[in-house]
């Protein structure tokens, strides 16, 4: 057990410090804004406030852990042991920053409740963020600081030790498009066909999966069981089950070849909803999907990520949270691969708003196939190499990997002929866990 002196418990702090301390490196704690009960302590300590005290590992405190409500902050960019940090304290301190403020401005995502740009999707774009516009975005740099907070006490208290964590990879994949030409119903068979006669493309392809004399492209799912089975790979399937929309475009859930596909992928793997994008603006739907998928599935559904990763702090973490989802998979950027919350562990959402932790379990995902296909342009050969270089990254700190996949990418047709190699070499690497 830590003890931890601060002269003022605030919710921020104790956020922050159960985040760090039991969530990550599992070791309970303590706090007291005693000096003379801190004084007293055997157990390893931590004086987290404004001065120094006679015992304890000393960290100066900056502002923000003690503050209420959003404001703009003075942040400046400085180097330590190679790496970036800001909000800077005297040379008393154990490090020349105070990373418990730092850590909670990054995962908490302050910058996102102040005023950005965003995308046409009304999301907030990575090009916006403290992480891109310092060149940290594809460095887990809370890990590296929790880690070198963990050397560091280690180092001060002989008897301590925090329990050695290990690399860990989650692949999930999202399933916007069951198949790309079958099930549609007449009214989008017969558009389907019609497009594809006036452009001339692919008409005679479509016309034999139509008829079930050719498999669909989208039809990736037994590829995927014989993939995730040699590289011993329990993946988390999401499910779009939104009303048919100019950006909703699966097939019905009342469709009875999809009912069978979820059922028979919910049988043996862990799945969870994928909140349409028409939800954003209607909570209901949220509550209506979530239904369709239980009552399909006949299994709980309380994981989720958001249909274009359409995510607007905090009213999207508080209806996923009324709709009794518990963890959730959206937090990373469309248009860049790296670390939104520069964190590669799950944490739990503080509301900012409402100043306290929730009950909602966060997964940060590190790369996305899409990203290199339509926002990067990449090649698979150059994917191949940037996925690598991030999950090194991830290994170094011993944290979670997540990828984001979709059952058409792994078609190795169209635009995404070639990938298909790239995703399998991504769970060969993520196998060797050196």
């Amino acid at each position: 057990m830590i003890l931890i002196y601060t002269h003022k418990l605030t919710p921020r702090l104790k956020y922050i410090f159960k985040t760090i301390f039991i969530d990550i490196l599992k070791k309970e704690i303590n706090f007291t804004n005693n000096t003379k009960e801190f004084e007293n302590s055997n157990n390893a300590k931590i004086n987290y406030s404004t001065s120094k005290l006679n015992s304890g590992i000393f960290f100066e405190s900056s502002s923000l852990l003690f503050e209420n409500g959003i404001k703009k902050q003075n942040i400046s960019i400085f180097d330590y042991k190679n790496n970036p940090c800001f909000f800077s304290v005297s040379k008393e301190s154990e490090f020349p920053f105070d990373p418990f403020a730092a850590i909670f401005y990054l995962v908490s995502r302050y910058e996102e409740y102040l005023p950005h740009k965003e995308d046409e999707h009304d999301r907030f774009l990575a090009s916006e963020s403290l992480a891109f516009q310092n060149s940290f975005l594809e460095i887990p740099l809370a890990n590296i600081w929790i880690n070198n907070l963990a050397n560091k006490i280690e180092s001060h208290f002989q008897n301590l030790k925090f329990e050695k964590k290990e690399f860990q990879f989650i692949s999930t994949i999202d399933i916007d498009n069951a198949y790309a030409y079958k099930h549609k119903g007449f009214i989008r068979t017969v558009g389907i066909l019609a497009k594809s006669l006036l452009k001339g493309t692919d008409f005679s392809k479509k016309i034999k999966v139509i008829f079930g004399n050719d498999n669909d492209p989208y039809n990736t799912f037994d590829y995927q069981f014989k993939i995730h089975k040699k590289y011993n790979t329990s993946p988390i399937y999401f499910f779009l089950l939104g009303d048919y929309a100019a950006n909703d475009k699966n097939i019905s859930a009342k469709n009875k070849t999809f009912q069978t596909l979820i059922k028979s992928i919910s049988d043996n793997n862990r799945i969870g909803i994928h909140p349409s994008y028409a939800s954003n603006s209607n909570i209901r739907k949220i509550t209506k999907e979530r239904n369709r998928l239980q009552t399909i599935s006949q299994k709980k559904v309380r994981r989720s990520r958001q249909h274009y990763l359409k995510l607007n702090l905090p009213h999207t973490y508080r209806n996923l949270i009324n709709n009794g989802i518990t963890e959730d998979h959206t937090m990373g950027y469309a248009e860049q691969s790296g670390f939104r919350a520069s964190i590669c562990s799950p944490y739990y959402f503080y509301d900012l708003e409402k100043e306290e932790e929730t009950t909602l379990l966060l997964f940060p995902f590190t790369t996305m196939e899409a990203t290199f296909q339509y926002y990067l342009k990449s090649t698979p050969e150059e994917a191949i190499k940037h996925i690598n270089k991030l999950m090194q990254k991830v290994k170094e700190v011993n944290g979670t990997f997540i990828s984001v996949w979709h059952n058409e990418s792994l078609s190795d047709e169209g635009i995404w002929k070639g990938w298909k190699i790239v995703y399998e070499k991504m769970l060969k690497e993520s196998f060797n866990k050196n």
